[in-house]
């Protein structure tokens, strides 16, 4: 029997010949299956599974987890192997802190730089995500439909430096942002919140923007924190 967290049940795809590198290709694929939860938090990397399913070296392997532990993505843990990090409650703190600067950051530069068709397709996303949330959807689809309002936002806002920054503390706090999406009513909050936002930003209003940014990453750092909060004591 395959065991529920095998990297088969996972579906993970070799990975195509394509221009890009190797190593890159690989890297992309595994964080990718993070981020989509086909791996999931404390879930074990085996070796010889990835190398089978990805088809492609041990050393190709090794180093793709070199790359992941620097990211913050993998932890090695002695005796035991590669296995998806998961953040402790003072990492995840720190994390949704960061993120809360970083976002309200990318939010002003968003308002400085942005041209009008992408303030009316950021607008159009919280529309879509309006809708998804009055569907009966996944979690992964919440979350993807609101990964479409950060995709404008950090393409209008023109800076691959923000962009990279976020989407690694995103991909981290990945499992945390599922959790604060879960609790009851939070979707349709959110919604209210990104809508506060995009008005600001409609009026150019960039100090009223970031401050609403900075505050709906609060706003759903106190559920996903009082949530691991209540698993590290156990609760």
């Amino acid at each position: 029997m395959t065991p529920a967290n095998s990297l088969v049940v996972a579906g993970l795809e070799p990975v195509g010949r394509i221009a890009a590198p190797l190593r890159e290709q690989v890297l992309g694929r595994l964080r990718q299956a993070i981020r989509d939860f086909e791996l999931q938090p404390g879930q074990r990397l085996v070796e010889r599974e990835l190398m089978e399913w990805l088809g492609v070296s041990r050393t190709t392997v090794r180093e793709a987890i070199r790359e992941l532990a620097t990211e913050g993505l993998v932890t090695v843990v002695p005796q035991k192997g590669a296995v998806v990090s998961a953040p402790s409650l003072t990492e995840a703190e720190d994390l949704y802190e960061v993120r809360a600067g970083l976002e309200s950051l990318i939010v002003r530069r968003f308002v400085e730089r942005a041209t009008d068709d992408q303030v009316d397709r950021l607008v159009a996303t919280v529309d879509e995500l309006d809708e998804v949330t009055n569907e009966h959807t996944t979690i992964r689809e919440l979350l993807k439909a609101k990964d479409d309002f950060y995709v404008v936002l950090v393409e209008g806002a023109g800076s691959a430096a923000l962009q990279q920054l976020l989407e690694s503390i995103q991909v981290r706090v990945q499992a945390l942002r599922a959790t604060s999406l879960s609790e009851k009513g939070r979707p349709l909050q959110v919604v209210r919140e990104l809508r506060g936002i995009v008005e600001a930003i409609q009026r150019r209003d960039d100090e009223t923007a970031s401050a609403l940014c900075a505050a709906h990453v609060r706003t759903a750092a106190r559920t996903a924190l009082a949530h691991l909060r209540a698993e590290e004591a156990g609760l």
